[in-house]
């Protein structure tokens, strides 16, 4: 691709240098730099790719995008000076991939919670009513059928486009992706047209990395204010801030609720642990999924596919087809009559959700086993313990993915929101497998077990390395016992 048209939808301060070079590749990856490619120098949260431009001198870059110029600007090189790298690298992707986005019907999915089984159910729904689809998610990417390994929330811009382009050539015609709080901070979500987004809701997560729930909140936001006027955004107005997404959003404005008057309306008419009755703008639906958080996950759904122009009867014909999402409120059973759920729940409100849904449907008791990740938001950590014995019978602090922390220096801080009566009822046991060994050999028949905070996860992180571990293998290999 010829140079000026791949930079065509920017708007550079600057270009140095030859004006029109032909370009063989696009990287923000200085190792992947090859001769004739254009490298794209991101500031990111590590690492400021603008400091790697000096090594490029023999590697025989054709183009070098940046937000200033080097101090040695070299011969036959051109130089496309932009306001933000980051930004330029989302508009250069979708350029180079023959804006893939515009291709098919994208819709993104925004929130603390529920992001995953609403993108997941939407992916879902589209292949029921007979349509290719592509998915972009926590658990996994998926093109059509096929299964490709997710390694983010959401991808860099240019993997997201390179995958939205594998899409568009495996002929689908519907997207949905999970759009979280880094991506739209970070902007790799710039250059994507969005068909509709939708927003869930907002509570306590990421704090690590946004410091403020304010600034949290704007980064959620950010992907609503850049939707264009054709799309919609959908979203749920029984949480606090779910109208706030509303505001200076040029999208069509729709919301949805369990609680109020709304555009799609959920009521919960019988809760099981295998399944909810539910109803949706006053037509009941059997469905898979338990909870009060399930139900606004599928009320958005039900929304989300009636605005991308499927006929209501179809969708919610289809809706009691749909299966949980993977450690997603994942029930594994033993023969004694003990059900675990593992559930990928790892905020406190997330906690709360869970253990709530749970009650609804009357265990004789609840054990409940989590953990906190290490170098993530440490003021959860006990606010998450507090939550959780508010609402178990017994409780078992373990460990999660410690990461670079100490196992035990996490526990100490989920521990110190206990008070004297929670602590009566806690235990603190660091490895894992055997805290799931204990709840096991605590449970009696009707008890529930939840096992929070890795769900889907086949790992745990210790040291930089990851380590096999299932919570869904290890609750049945101790139910096996």
């Amino acid at each position: 691709m010829q140079l000026l048209q791949l930079i065509s939808t920017l708007k550079p301060k600057q270009l140095v240098g030859p004006k029109n070079p032909e370009i063989s590749a696009l990287t923000f990856d200085s190792r992947k730099v090859t001769p004739g490619s254009m490298f794209v120098a991101v500031r990111g949260t590590a690492v400021n790719g603008h400091s790697f431009i000096p090594l490029l001198e023999h590697s025989g870059v054709a183009a070098i995008v940046c937000e200033q110029l080097p101090e040695k600007v070299l011969p036959g090189i051109s130089y496309v000076v932009v306001e933000n790298s980051a930004v330029a690298l989302g508009l250069l992707s979708s350029e180079w991939f023959g804006h893939p986005s515009r291709k098919l019907k994208l819709v993104g999915v925004t929130g603390t919670n529920g992001k995953t089984t609403t993108a997941t159910l939407i992916y879902e729904m589209a292949r029921l009513m007979g349509l290719k689809a592509g998915l972009l998610s926590t658990v996994c990417n998926y093109i059509e059928t096929e299964a490709i390994h997710a390694t983010q929330t959401t991808p860099d811009a240019y993997s997201i486009n390179e995958l939205l382009a594998r899409m568009v050539e495996a002929g689908c015609s519907v997207a949905a992706m999970e759009v979280s709080s880094h991506a739209a901070h970070q902007h790799r979500i710039a250059g994507l047209k969005f068909a509709g987004g939708v927003f869930s809701n907002l509570t306590r997560d990421h704090l690590d990395y946004h410091k403020t729930v304010q600034a949290y909140l704007e980064a959620k936001k950010s992907f609503f204010d850049g939707l264009p006027a054709d799309a919609f955004a959908l979203v749920n107005i029984d949480d606090k801030v779910g109208r706030v997404m509303l505001q200076n959003c040029a999208a069509r404005h729709f919301t949805y609720s369990l609680r109020s008057m709304a555009d799609f309306t959920g009521r919960i008419i019988e809760s099981r642990l295998d399944g909810t009755l539910l109803s949706l703008n006053g037509h009941e639906v059997e469905t898979l999924f338990t909870g009060r958080f399930n139900a606004y996950n599928l009320t958005a759904v039900f929304g989300a596919c009636c605005l991308l122009g499927w006929p209501e009867s179809e969708v919610l014909r289809h809706i009691s087809s749909l299966v949980p999402v993977a450690g997603r409120f994942q029930a594994v059973r033993s023969p004694r009559g003990v059900i675990a759920i593992v559930d990928y729940a790892h905020t406190p409100d997330a906690v709360i959700n869970v253990l709530e849904a749970i009650k609804e449907v009357g265990p004789k008791r609840i054990i409940t086993v989590v953990g906190c990740g290490g170098n993530r938001d440490a003021g959860k950590r006990p606010i998450m313990a507090a939550e959780a014995a508010k609402r178990s019978d017994r409780l078992i602090l373990t460990s999660d993915n410690p990461r670079f922390e100490e196992p035990e220096a996490i526990l100490a801080e989920m521990e110190a929101g206990l008070d004297d009566d929670m602590r009566k009822s806690a235990l603190v046991i660091v490895d894992r497998r055997e805290a799931i060994r204990a709840a096991a050999a605590l449970a009696e028949p009707g008890d529930v077990i939840l096992i929070a905070g890795k769900g889907h996860e086949d790992y745990q992180e210790i040291k930089g390395i990851k380590h096999h571990f299932d919570d869904r293998e290890e609750v049945a290999a101790a139910f096996a016992e």
